[in-house]
């Protein structure tokens, strides 16, 4: 099927040649001359008509053009005598209170130069100022009187050009009396010599009339018979018109009927790239936009596909016009085998599908005559190979996550599943109080809480590095952001968050029974004592030091850990998991700044609890980082919209320090996994409210921060 479409376009038409015909010797160049002889010797006689026709416009038309800026200048020079005069009158009235103003002077300079360089050139020829300002060529004037015009009108003028030069000199201002010399000459002569330059418009205007008229009489007899020598060859032309039209016609059709059925776009291509006369019916649809034969291929392609695809298509097709180069070795290199494009669908909107173009040559023997393009939709085929690597990834990402699972302490593995599907089952209860018709703070107090919980998990995840999951606790997060960035959150809004939650807790609990599947003797077993979590954190913070290209280590002392009540142990591990988080993003310095401050390339946070004598246990988290900026926090705020900068400027600086634990709020304006939700602080600050303790904040610009929770046990 592909061979013959490929035949009925490359022909295009022409009927194919017999056995015997190919074998019949070449004709000569006499035989087809004498054929031919009638009409090639009326098309030649037709170029000549045309060519003598369009020669004597040319030369005609140049010299109209040169009739038109004489007219012009000739018209322009009547009107500067008439500025000129105006001028002398104004100078005359203005010397006598004192001297000549300098726009009249300025004026009369101009004028009187621009009306002697174009008397002068309307003498002899030469170049003028236009009306633009350019400089253009003037002939002599040619016509009937202008010859007598011109003499006189010189004759007035020179001495008038004397009167006016002293009055121009810019060295020494004039006298009343040349002043009045000049205007009196004005008054004298103006009037014929606006006369003289009516005349030589006159005179100008009537030259250019009767070359009009030449050129008319010249195209009429032209355009007659260049009009009989093409009836003559219309009439030769007719007959064997109607032959080959015949032929053509049935050609044609065939070629049609083949391409009306086929499923891929067909066309063919040009050496210039433009589409070919034939095209089958389906090439519109799968490229999305109209298509007409004689289009510019790049100019179709080029909406679809980027830059550098274009201009690598253009040099692909290049080289397969070029005789020297196989064809099956330029293949693998086609830009086009399978290319992402933009399509704009009847609705008006924009789809992104993959099309298949593949290139072949139409010889013949000059050449490479046409390219043949074939073009497929293959975008079901790719979203099914998309699909299936997408499956793939999955199950890399599930497998990643049980080795890292297998590889945490089951312990705090456990621990942290607990935790999380805790959490995760009081957001749950939290989606179904929620009501549409609930009260705006209420629930955006709902999705703050949710947000915690939510940031909670993904952080021991994190830590943990069970980066699936705290890749999905991410994405719902996301989801969770948008809502808090609404102007006002309804209950309907929170209807999104089931599905991600839902997806969440599956992939806790398949956790649970891929990892933590204990023998049934051992189910009964109290729950095993809590665990030590300076280890995951140390991890964490290198983890993020390397991410962000801000080294970093962690310094942990946690001996009275063990000693703590399970809740507490959990709200504290909380609360240093994001103040450790904290340090690492917003503290740690770049190296080049830590270099500069004579600070050690590796950042140091330490996270320390101790005891007191008494029943008190202090948690502190500090770094050697930047410290926090409180000028950045202020213009934050501002930004934000939370406060003013007259407010701001009311607070203490503690107060204004203590807007780092509210909801939302974060320096960071680019989210990333590990900073820029502003909810992180936020756990830290309803974590300490919930265990009844105090949360203290030291910093020094340039040495570092310090967070300390002091709470009774």
């Amino acid at each position: 099927m592909s061979s013959s479409v490929t035949s009925g376009l490359a022909l295009e038409g022409a009927r194919p040649a017999s056995r015997t015909a190919r074998r019949a010797p070449r004709p000569t160049l006499g035989f087809t001359l004498g054929k031919y002889r009638e009409i090639l010797i009326a098309v030649a006689f037709f170029l000549l008509f045309d060519l003598a026709v369009l020669v004597l416009n040319f030369y005609v038309s140049y010299q109209i053009a040169e009739d038109a800026v004489s007219i012009n200048l000739a018209g322009r020079q009547r009107m500067l005598t008439q500025r000129l005069s105006k001028a002398l009158f104004s100078a005359e009235l203005a010397v006598v209170n004192g001297a000549v103003p300098t726009p009249l002077t300025d004026e009369l300079r101009s004028g009187s130069k621009l009306f002697d360089e174009t008397l002068s050139a309307f003498r002899e020829g030469g170049s003028v100022t236009g009306g633009d300002g350019k400089p253009v060529a003037l002939v002599a004037a040619a016509g009937p009187r202008s010859a007598d015009i011109l003499a006189r009108s010189t004759t007035l003028w020179r001495p008038w050009h004397e009167r006016l030069q002293p009055l121009v000199d810019p060295e020494r201002p004039p006298s009343v009396e040349q002043v009045r010399t000049a205007a009196t000459y004005a008054r004298d002569y103006n009037l014929t010599l606006l006369g003289l330059m009516n005349e030589l418009t006159t005179d100008l205007e009537a030259a250019a009339s009767a070359r009009a008229s030449q050129l008319r009489l010249v195209q009429t007899a032209g355009i007659v018979l260049a009009l009989l020598n093409f009836l003559f060859i219309l009439f030769k032309f007719i007959r064997r018109l109607r032959q080959s039209d015949q032929a053509t016609e049935q050609a044609n059709g065939e070629t049609r009927e083949i391409l009306s059925v086929v499923r891929e776009g067909l066309f063919l291509v040009t050496p210039e790239l433009t589409l070919g006369s034939q095209l089958s019916q389906s090439v519109p649809a799968i490229l999305g936009r109209p298509v007409a034969p004689g289009d510019r291929f790049l100019d179709l392609l080029g909406p679809m596909v980027s830059p550098a695809t274009l201009e690598d298509a253009r040099g692909y097709m290049d080289l397969l016009f070029l005789p020297h180069i196989q064809e099956d070795l330029v293949q693998t290199i086609n830009p086009l085998t399978e290319v992402e494009v933009a399509t704009t669908d009847a609705l008006g909107q924009r789809q992104t599908r993959h099309l298949s173009m593949r290139f072949n040559r139409v010889p013949s023997e000059q050449g490479i005559r046409h390219l043949l393009v074939t073009v497929q939709d293959v975008s079901a085929r790719v979203a099914l190979e998309r699909q299936l690597h997408g499956e793939q990834q999955r199950a890399q990402r599930e497998f990643d996550l049980l080795v890292r699972a297998f590889e945490a302490d089951p312990t705090a593995l456990r621990g942290f599943i607990d935790r999380a599907e805790a959490a995760l089952l009081e957001v749950n209860d939290l989606l179904r109080q929620a009501e549409a018709g609930a009260d705006a703070r209420q629930l955006r107090r709902t999705v703050d809480a949710i947000h915690r919980h939510v940031h909670a998990v993904k952080g021991e995840a994190s830590m943990l590095a069970l980066d699936l999951l705290a890749a999905s606790a991410h994405e719902f997060e996301t989801q969770i952001q948008s809502l808090r960035e609404a102007g006002t959150v309804s209950g309907e809004a929170l209807l999104a968050l089931p599905l991600p939650l839902e997806a969440l807790l599956l992939r806790l609990q398949a956790l649970r029974r891929s990892v933590l599947r204990a023998p049934p003797a051992l189910a009964a077993e109290p729950p095993a004592a809590p665990v030590d979590f300076g280890a995951p954190l140390a991890k964490l913070v290198a983890r993020i030091g390397d991410e962000l290209g801000r080294p970093a280590r962690l310094v942990a002392s946690l001996a009275p850990l063990a000693a703590l009540p399970a809740d507490t142990h959990e709200a504290l591990l909380k609360i240093a998991l994001q103040l450790v988080r904290n340090a690492a993003v917003h503290g740690v310095e770049a190296p080049a700044r830590r270099a500069a401050s004579g600070k050690p390339a590796v950042a140091t946070v330490e996270v320390t609890l101790r005891r007191d004598e008494g029943d008190h246990v202090e948690l502190a988290v500090r770094d050697d980082g930047s410290g926090v900026d409180v000028a950045r926090i202020r213009q934050r705020l501002i930004e934000l919209g939370w406060f003013s900068d007259t407010q701001l400027a009311e607070m203490s600086p503690a107060q204004r320090l203590a807007q780092i634990f509210r909801p939302g709020f974060s320096t960071e304006t680019e989210p990333t996994e590990h900073a820029g939700r502003g909810v992180g602080l936020d756990i830290v600050s309803a974590e300490v409210r919930r265990l009844g303790a105090r949360l203290l904040v030291s910093t020094r610009p340039g040495h570092g921060t310090t967070f300390r929770v002091r709470l009774a046990v």
